[in-house]
C-alpha cells in the first residue's frame, strides 16, 4: 500500500532539473495507460465480484474465475496496478517513480507466486490455467511464468 501511495509524490527529480523536456506525447501516452489500467482494474474486481480480496490468500470456498479479465491474465488486478504505475512514470517522467514501478513489480509478482500456491491447492483446474494463461503481464520475464 505504501509503494502505491508513493505514487502521489512529486517527480523526484523532475525532468526540468536534469535539462530534459518531458514530451507531452509521453505525458498523453502516461495519462492514458493510467486510464486503461483503470479499466483492467474495474474489470478485474468486477469478475471476482464477492470474492474479491486485498490478501494473498483466496477466500475459502471462492470459485476459479476464468473468463472476462482472468481469460487474458491470471491475476489482472495486479496488472492494473502495475500499467497505473507504469502510466504515473510516462507522465511525470520522474526517477522516483521508475523506482516505485519496479519496486510494485518484485512485489506483486512474490505475492502472486505465493497466492498461486494456495489457489493449486484449492482449485484442481488451476494448474491447467496457469499452462494456458500469462500470470501478469504475457511475454515479460518475472511477471510471466507457467
Amino acid at each position: 500500500m505504501i509503494l502505491i501511495a508513493a505514487h502521489w509524490l512529486p517527480p523526484t527529480p523532475p525532468p526540468s532539473d536534469l535539462g530534459i523536456h518531458w514530451p507531452l506525447a509521453l505525458r498523453l501516452i502516461g495519462g492514458l495507460t493510467v486510464l486503461i489500467g483503470l479499466v483492467i482494474g474495474a474489470q478485474g474486481a468486477l469478475n471476482l465480484g464477492d470474492s474479491l480480496s486485498p490478501l494473498p490468500e483466496p477466500m475459502p470456498g471462492a470459485a476459479l474465475i476464468t473468463e472476462g479479465a482472468y481469460g487474458r491474465c491470471r491475476h489482472p488486478l495486479y496488472q492494473s496496478l502495475l500499467l497505473c504505475s507504469l502510466g504515473v512514470t510516462l507522465a511525470l517522467g520522474s526517477l522516483l517513480h521508475l523506482g516505485l514501478l519496479l519496486a510494485l513489480a518484485t512485489i506483486l509478482s512474490l505475492k502472486a507466486r505465493r497466492e498461486e500456491q494456495r489457489l493449486c491447492s484449492m482449485h484442481s483446474g488451476y494448474a491447467d490455467y496457469m499452462t494456458s494463461t500469462p500470470a501478469i503481464v504475457p511475454f515479460l520475464p518475472g511477471l510471466d511464468w507457467h
